[in-house]
């Protein structure tokens, strides 16, 4: 990588050598150039511009110009989205992950975030605070540190309890036989989820947040177990291309959040 073009990136957008082996075994061939044409762009830059592009939300038109032109990594975001390379990189993550620290299957967390659509497009729909809006929904599913092993996005006016399913149903690495439970609010509170949680051989844990208040009270050092599942959204959220949701299509904004998802699993790695 040219010199220059380190010296133009803060740290935080450059993708580390380790995450970057990763992703290259899963890139694509890339097109033939046997009758000629532009020499292709470097992969690497290509990524580390759609991180840049994930972690700011800047649009794609206004990506500094040492990653690329902003159309030339459109283009290479769409071909490797339809490729699934950053649902596989999450997958892949996440069983390093699970060899070097472990995956905390005993107890998992289950919540929805909402975000705005304003283009809205495929799994948008009324935002349920304000209907006049649109806005997506994403289902996130964690182990027992935080870390998410399934997202589902969907419309905002779809119901927490009818996510439940695909959410279990999308997960990127399946448990050991062992003893999952599984934390949810109120809001999952309801005899199908609990039909369908315990078909996914899961104990269930759903309580209200008064009844939460009460435990806490009783004991301050205790804290409901699908806290993780919340905080893991926060950390999404510092990903400010999904604060927003910009994309049209769904399969865009779902491979944004798979790549976020991927790094989020990465860091405690290294």
């Amino acid at each position: 990588m040219p010199p220059a073009y380190v010296d133009q990136i803060d740290v935080r957008y450059r993708l580390p050598d380790e995450l970057w082996k990763l992703i290259l075994v899963l890139l694509p061939d890339p097109p033939s150039h046997a009758h000629g044409g532009r020499p292709r762009r470097d992969d690497r830059a290509c990524m580390e511009g759609i991180l840049y592009i994930l972690k700011t939300g800047i649009p794609w038109r206004a990506i500094l110009r040492c990653f690329g032109p902003g159309t030339t990594l459109h283009d290479r975001f769409q071909e490797w989205a339809k490729a699934g390379v950053f649902d596989r990189l999450w997958e892949r993550c996440l069983l390093t992950y699970d060899e070097k620290v472990g995956i905390q299957w005993t107890w998992q967390s289950m919540d929805g975030a909402m975000t705005e659509a304003p283009l809205g497009g495929e799994a948008t729909g009324p935002n349920s605070t304000d209907r006049a809006k649109s806005g997506t929904k994403r289902s996130l599913l964690t182990d027992g540190a935080g870390i998410p092993l399934a997202v589902v996005v969907a419309p905002a006016n779809r119901n927490d309890r009818q996510l439940v399913e695909p959410t279990l149903e999308a997960r990127r690495v399946l448990p050991p036989a062992v003893s999952q439970h599984l934390g949810i609010d109120k809001g999952y509170d309801f005899d199908g989820v609990r039909t369908v949680v315990e078909a996914y051989c899961f104990t269930h844990h759903i309580r209200s947040r008064g009844e939460e208040q009460l435990e806490m009270e009783r004991n301050r050092k205790r804290r409901p177990h699908r806290w993780v599942v919340e905080r893991a959204h926060a950390w999404m959220n510092q990903f400010r291309r999904l604060l927003v949701r910009w994309e049209r299509k769904v399969a865009h904004y779902l491979a944004f959040v798979q790549f976020a998802c991927a790094v989020i699993v990465f860091r405690p790695l290294h």
